[in-house]
């Protein structure tokens, strides 16, 4: 008998319950998992199908299909544009605001404008609102479904995203009370077509409503900020944050308001000067040789040489003189390679600067360049009221303090030294004032005279550059103790203006530069042209350079004066 075992039969394995030994097929839960996905796509198919099909029908139930959309990307398509007398919610508010037609005739004008939707609000299925602004101006949008205005209109409306470019056709109407959160409250539009123009992506870095609120005060952090009630819970962007995404933050109304101001100071300065004979001239921004100061100049490379960006345009509006122009004056940028990296000091920044030949005395320019002051701040005052009121508001900052015309405190150098003194401060006869000690001084001279805007006269020489005239009064003196024939304006007691009458001849200019600490040497390149253009004679002049972001600051009294630069440029940045 072997003892081998015996072959068994072993059963068939009924079908669907998996593989023959050796074999790998599916499992029973496999099996069941495969034919309920099968099931969910069929139904999801299904589901989908049938919702294009009510989309559709419902697109060619759209009366209003027609009237609301995305437009393609202008210039992208051969477009023929209508005639269609588009306006500005600027003029709707000039046209309509306070118009008894709107009411008493029960007329809607039709409107055609572009805007930015700057909120979208849906009330309901059949009620959206929008807010659209432009520029300073705001308005109210109603999107309402009606008997000639779909629901789908109404859902394309409130799905707009905030920033986007919009075309909006409407009726102009009365609402029945007046809408407090728009600048144009006495009005709304009752739309009738809207189209995108360009949608705004989200969401975006900053918020524009966000950058609508003041900055914290210099040196504290958006921890220790102390916000007003109104503001609390509400983000505050830092100052970074702002410049580094600078196109969104400059669409702030607050920021167009500074930088129309900032505009209308440059159009106030030209205005006044070329009403009194002045010519505006172009100088070189890239010169041979560091002409004012070696130790604050930025240096290029030019060609296979070195050069030097300007400074300012001093020692050529000086020459154009002795070419006998006159009176010149020049709109634009200066560079200074300080590494001060306060809220007062930036490394680019624009030049608002004049010079003049006198007739007998410096202060002829003097009693001109008080004349221009006061001339522009009036015109700001009158001209830009509502801008510097938006500001001003914003900074909860008072109003700034006028002298009256002809009546600027002029105040000698050594009687601002004496009144810091009566104050307390420790300060030298001739030394220079600090910023800290310009500030003390001006409250002491708003307290005394009642004014934000004053002069300060004859500074002491050596804290002067080498192209000012000494005083007679203390040419004896040693070199340390001489005055010079120079000045500076101040506004809230910071320096806004620094001028002075010029050394006009070429052995006296000569001699200045050569006592210089560092000594200057008069026969450089760059320097040499400038002394030689005094020898064919020149006449008595004097002028001044002024930092037209310091005015728009200390105006309207912003915390930092990156605030009136479109894109700043500091010892930190070289970006966007």
């Amino acid at each position: 008998m072997s003892d081998a075992p015996k072959e068994q039969t072993l059963p068939e394995r009924p079908a669907g319950e998996g593989a023959a030994e050796g074999e790998k097929g599916p499992s029973k839960n496999a099996l069941k998992k495969a034919a309920k996905e099968k099931e969910k796509a069929e139904k999801a198919a299904k589901r989908k199908a049938e919702e294009a099909a009510q989309k559709q029908a419902a697109e060619a139930n759209d009366i209003s299909k027609d009237s609301y959309g995305d437009l393609p990307l202008i210039g992208s398509k051969e477009y023929t544009p209508p005639n269609d007398n588009r306006t500005t919610l600027r003029d709707i508010a000039a046209k309509y605001a306070g118009s008894t037609s709107l009411a008493t005739e029960g007329s809607s004008p039709e409107v055609r404008f572009r805007a930015v939707v700057e909120n979208a609000r849906e009330q309901s299925a059949k009620l959206t609102f929008l807010v659209l602004g432009h520029k300073l101006d705001t308005i109210q949008a109603v999107v309402a479904a009606s008997d000639t205005l779909s629901r789908q209109m109404v859902k394309f409306a409130k799905n707009i995203t905030s920033q986007s470019q919009v075309l909006v056709h409407g009726r102009v109407t009365q609402p029945k009370d007046e809408v407090k959160s728009t600048t144009i409250g006495t009005l709304e539009i009752q739309v009738t077509k809207l189209f995108v123009i360009a949608r705004a992506e989200t969401p975006l870095p900053i918020q524009v409503e966000d950058c609508e609120r003041p900055l914290p005060e210099d040196g504290t952090s958006d921890a220790q900020a102390q916000k007003p009630e109104e503001e609390a819970g509400r983000p505050i962007v830092a100052l970074n944050t702002r410049l580094n995404n600078r196109t969104i933050d400059l669409r702030a109304k607050l920021n167009l308001s500074i930088f129309t101001i900032k505009d209308g100071v440059v159009a106030l300065f030209s205005e006044f000067l070329r009403e009194r004979g002045f010519l505006g001239i172009q100088t070189p921004k890239m010169l041979g040789a560091a002409s004012e100061s070696g130790a604050s100049v930025f240096e290029i490379k030019y060609f296979n040489t070195k050069a030097y960006l300007a400074q300012s345009p001093q020692l050529h509006k000086q020459m154009l003189i002795a070419a006998q122009f006159e009176r010149v004056f020049e709109v634009g940028p200066v560079f200074r390679a300080e590494n001060s990296n306060t809220a007062r000091h930036l490394t680019e920044f624009t030049g608002l600067d004049l010079e003049m030949a006198f007739e007998e005395h410096y202060h002829e320019v003097v009693a001109l360049l008080e004349e221009l002051m006061l001339y522009i701040f009036n015109g700001l005052r009158t001209r830009y009221a509502r801008e510097t009121e938006l500001v001003r508001r914003t900074y909860r900052v008072e109003e700034f303090k006028l002298p009256e015309a002809g009546k600027v405190p002029r105040i000698p150098f050594s009687e601002g030294v004496k009144m810091l003194r009566e104050a307390g401060v420790e300060i030298g006869d001739y030394d220079d004032i600090s910023t800290a000690q310009e500030k003390h001084l001006g409250r002491l001279v708003l307290q005394k005279y009642g004014t934000d805007f004053y002069v300060l006269d004859k500074y002491p020489l050596a804290v002067r550059p080498f192209y000012t005239m000494p005083s007679p009064e203390t040419s004896a003196n040693p070199p340390a103790e001489q005055l010079s024939n120079s000045y500076d304006f101040h506004m809230r007691g910071q320096e806004i203006l620094s001028g002075a009458q010029r050394v006009h001849d070429a052995k006296l200019l000569q001699e200045r530069m050569r006592g210089m600490d560092p000594p200057v040497n008069p026969d450089q390149p760059g320097l040499k042209e400038y002394v030689d253009s005094f020898k064919a004679g020149c006449p008595p002049h004097a002028g001044a350079g002024l930092g037209l972001e310091r005015i728009v600051m200390l105006w309207l009294g912003l915390p930092n004066i990156r605030l009136a630069t479109a894109f700043t440029r500091d010892p930190s940045r070289l970006s966007p």
